[in-house]
């Protein structure tokens, strides 16, 4: 009898000791450890929304003296807002050296990406001195989806980055009261 109750007491302290462990006496829930896998989009309903995120992306037109930078460059003050949901958003990054804020955003406004239109209305003074400007491209006229290029002053020259968004299939826009209208991206 002796021998059964110290089993028993064992298998029941073992019990309450693995219960404390695992968290799940507290109710909080454990998942499962992360896979390595990612799975494949390349086929979902968003496949053609990420292509052309990553063909506009490809397309990007910058000054020739720009370095692409593989990783995010920081200092923009700033971003574009995508008014329709959801969109596919990419960004890409840029230095230049001895080139004003002005003198890029004129460039970009002046060298078209791909097929897409400008929505800037007019150029920058390249007689100020900015910190910043914003140049917009999207497919066509009242379009939510784009490239927007910000240009920031830096130390020894500028930096560029491209906002990328491509509507999805279920994409929606807000709806806005009678004569009301969105700005066009890049705009502000």
């Amino acid at each position: 009898m002796r021998r059964h109750s110290a089993l028993l007491i064992g298998i029941l302290s073992l019990a309450t000791l693995t219960g404390c462990a695992s968290g799940a006496a507290d109710g909080v829930s454990v998942s499962p450890a992360p896979t390595s896998e990612t799975p494949d989009t390349s086929q979902g309903p968003d496949a053609a929304a990420r292509a052309q995120a990553q063909a506009w992306i490809d397309a990007a037109t910058v000054p020739p003296d720009a370095v692409r930078s593989a990783s995010a460059i920081g200092g923009f003050h700033s971003y574009q807002g995508w008014p329709c949901q959801p969109v596919i958003e990419q960004e890409a990054y840029w230095t230049i050296s001895g080139m004003t804020v002005a003198e890029t955003a004129n460039w970009l406004a002046a060298n078209p990406t791909a097929d897409l239109v400008s929505t800037a209305v007019g150029t920058v003074d390249e007689e100020g001195d900015y910190d910043e400007a914003t140049v917009g491209y999207i497919p066509a006229d009242d379009s939510q989806q784009g490239v927007v290029y910000t240009v920031a002053k830096k130390e020894d020259g500028v930096a560029i980055r491209a906002e990328v968004a491509a509507l999805t299939e279920s994409a929606v826009c807000p709806s806005l009261p009678p004569g009301s209208i969105m700005g066009k991206p890049g705009q502000g």
